[in-house]
């Protein structure tokens, strides 16, 4: 391959996280959580293939290479994809169907995906892979563990998604470099497919019939970067609680409205985790008031923050759940079914919940390894009855599978062989649609409604404390006004930045273009809704940290010693980092610097036993199973970790920005003079 120039702009997100020093996720398909995947893209935790995975991935293999053998006639095997699926493909040209696929859909534009996206794309598409009904090779999987392990990260190219087909432009680019073919980021150089392989020792992977198609065939862009706008965006709605609470001590408000007795009465979870957040933070302010004392009632900027600040965590919460469930899904077409179950365990234990006795007891054989779930109701070889419609189906027994010509090349390791247990030669290739977008693309338009939200009562509460007719302080909070203009420009940052968030509001997901020559008639923009919400995280990340700059530089005209001691230790951290405003300066240093502190977490949440937040970042979600009721296959804080022992108390180090890294210096801050701790850097 010759080297080219890179891509434009594809250095603008070059560095790779720094290596967490975190144990190894174990995947296989089932446990991965928002807390996890965060981990992974944002702090270099490593990532292993749990080995009941790759036997699962082995037995939908062995079901692609009979399908070949036979001479099977298979949507994305051996036909052409989308309009062309009834182009049938020889098999002698099956492999370089796959290459062609890779290479014609790698269509994007634009500035490529932050690295922790192409992160979690990697991660999410390995998980989905070994499910087990991909009919790709465990080699497949394992080689984009290593691609994410060694930091070789995939430069995909941000626009070309239409979110129905799965994310296939995108996914296209990440996967050319398994084939050393597209660009890379390699120890901050962009480089092309083969060299960045080249730059850790890896060779390029020879794709065999359906993997080129099992990689591109998903929802992981949009899922990726939802998965992390909504992680980033329930920390963001704790942020609010903290920034509003400093903003109504500045403007000596009223907490009385945050009586639980108020909120019980409309018992809507967020809404009761902000207000008892809200009223942790302001315990024992002495900058609060009575109802009578300065005013009857606040404005609804403040009074409302618990219903406005919880209803948007309900809605994250929601988009959290639903992004679990996808995180954990097998997205690409078509899906493969051997037999027997390739979890026959989970297959046993739907079959129990579903009342079947007769099918959880060839599911509890096929566990022990025998081959008695192989076999037919009379004892004789053969499969299950037909499963579903419009797929194409062939009966076999355990016994030896015969290669033939079609499956010359194909790794041993890829085709089970008689009497390990999993026979794999019959079973059901299956055509459906679970690449299609729409639910992800429903939540992220939901949460980026959410957060336009958060961020426009967060500007509500910054013009009160810029306008002197609202809160009795100096104009734009200076006491030179006319000569110097303070913070008024900060308001207008804030405006401008809420108003753009109420563009990209508008919906993407009811739209659709239809595509391939309407074959593909209706199409989820999934991935143009998490684009928008990416943005919108951003936007509101900077709108709170303009309030942080502001209540801070409104407490310093109040007097901060009244503050409550929860908040103290969150204007100790924003005056860490920006000195008080005295003359003018250039404003947007500081609302930088701030934004920066809350992207990396080092604004601290002073209470984080207090935060409430839901438990939709750590939940594991149930994992689907045919035949049967899904499996709960493991609970709390590192469910994702499944496959492994419980992970041992530790302590975190500095690159540990998941679910902990919330509340990273607060401790520190808590037991620091004043006007030491925080992170100016």
């Amino acid at each position: 391959m010759t080297d080219r120039q890179p891509p434009r702009g594809a250095a603008a997100d070059a560095a790779a996280p720094a290596a967490s020093g975190m144990p190894p996720l174990v995947i296989d398909g089932q446990g991965l959580t928002l807390q996890a995947i965060a981990q992974v893209a944002r702090s270099a935790r490593p990532v292993v293939l749990a080995p009941r995975a790759r036997r699962r991935m082995a037995a939908s293999r062995g079901r692609v290479a009979a399908a070949l053998a036979r001479g099977e006639i298979l949507y994305g095997i051996t036909t052409g994809f989308g309009k062309l699926a009834d182009v049938a493909i020889p098999t002698a040209q099956a492999r370089r169907l796959q290459e062609n696929l890779l290479r014609s859909h790698a269509a994007g534009v634009g500035e490529p995906l932050p690295v922790p996206v192409v992160r979690a794309m990697m991660l999410l598409r390995a998980n989905a892979l070994a499910r087990g009904y991909s009919g790709v090779r465990p080699e497949v999987v394992e080689r984009l563990l290593e691609l994410l392990n060694r930091g070789i990260h995939p430069v995909v190219p941000s626009r070309g998604s239409l979110g129905a087909s799965g994310d296939l432009a995108p996914l296209a680019h990440l996967a050319l470099v398994l084939i050393g073919r597209g660009w890379a980021e390699v120890d901050g150089r962009v480089l092309p497919g083969d060299r960045a392989l080249a730059q850790r020792d890896l060779e390029p992977l020879t794709l065999e019939p359906k993997e080129g198609l099992a990689l591109i065939n998903g929802t992981q862009a949009m899922t990726a970067l939802g998965a992390l706008a909504v992680e980033e965006g329930l920390y963001l709605a704790a942020v609010a609680d903290v920034a509003g609470a400093l903003t109504l001590q500045a403007l000596r408000g009223i907490p009385a409205a945050f009586d639980p007795r108020i909120h019980a009465l409309r018992p809507h979870p967020g809404q009761q985790a902000a207000a008892a957040h809200l009223r942790a933070l302001l315990a024992g302010s002495r900058l609060v008031t009575e109802p009578g004392q300065v005013r009857v009632q606040d404005a609804y900027s403040l009074r409302c923050m618990p219903q406005v600040h919880g209803a948007v965590r309900d809605a994250l919460a929601h988009a959290a759940r639903v992004l679990a469930v996808e995180a954990n899904s097998v997205t690409d077409n078509p899906l493969i079914f051997p037999d027997p179950d390739p979890d026959p365990e989970a297959a046993a234990e739907g079959a129990r919940r579903e009342g079947d006795p007769a099918a959880a007891s060839a599911g509890a054989g096929a566990a022990r390894g025998g081959d008695d779930a192989a076999r037919g109701p009379d004892g004789s070889a053969g499969g299950r009855g037909m499963v579903g419609c419009g797929g194409s189906r062939a009966d076999g027994g355990a016994g030896e599978l015969d290669p033939g010509p079609a499956l010359a090349g194909l790794a041993e390791a890829s085709v089970p062989q008689a009497g390990d247990g999993w026979g794999g030669v019959g079973g059901d290739v299956l055509s459906g649609g679970n690449f299609h977008g729409e639910p992800v693309a429903l939540v992220l338009d939901y949460a980026a409604i959410a957060l336009a939200e958060l961020a426009n009562i967060a500007e509500r509460r910054i013009e009160r404390l810029v306008n002197p007719q609202l809160s009795g302080l100096p104009a734009f909070l200076t006491r030179r006004g006319g000569l110097h203009s303070g913070l008024m420009l900060a308001q207008y940052t804030a405006a401008a930045l809420v108003a753009e968030n109420k563009t990209l509001a508008v919906p993407a997901s009811v739209d659709s273009i239809p595509s391939s020559a309407n074959q593909e008639d209706h199409v989820s923009m999934g991935m143009i809704a998490a684009l928008k919400l990416a943005r919108v995280v951003e936007h509101v990340r900077h709108v709170l940290a303009i309030e942080l700059l502001c209540a801070a530089q409104a407490l310093d005209l109040v007097g901060p010693e009244g503050l409550s001691p929860a908040t103290a230790t969150v204007y100790r951290a924003v005056r860490a980092a920006v000195p008080p405003l005295g003359d003018d300066r250039e404003l947007a240093p500081d609302i930088a610097r701030l934004a920066g502190l809350l992207e990396r977490r080092r604004i601290p949440l002073p209470l984080p036993q207090a935060v409430g937040l839901p438990d939709a970042l750590t939940a594991v979600p149930d994992a689907g199973w045919p035949g049967g009721a899904g499996e709960r296959i493991g609970s709390g804080l590192d469910a994702g970790r499944v496959g492994s022992e419980p992970e041992p108390a530790r302590e975190r180090g500095p690159g540990d920005e998941g679910r902990a890294g919330w509340e990273s210096d607060a401790e520190h801050l808590r037991s620091a003079p004043d006007g030491a701790g925080g992170d100016a850097s």
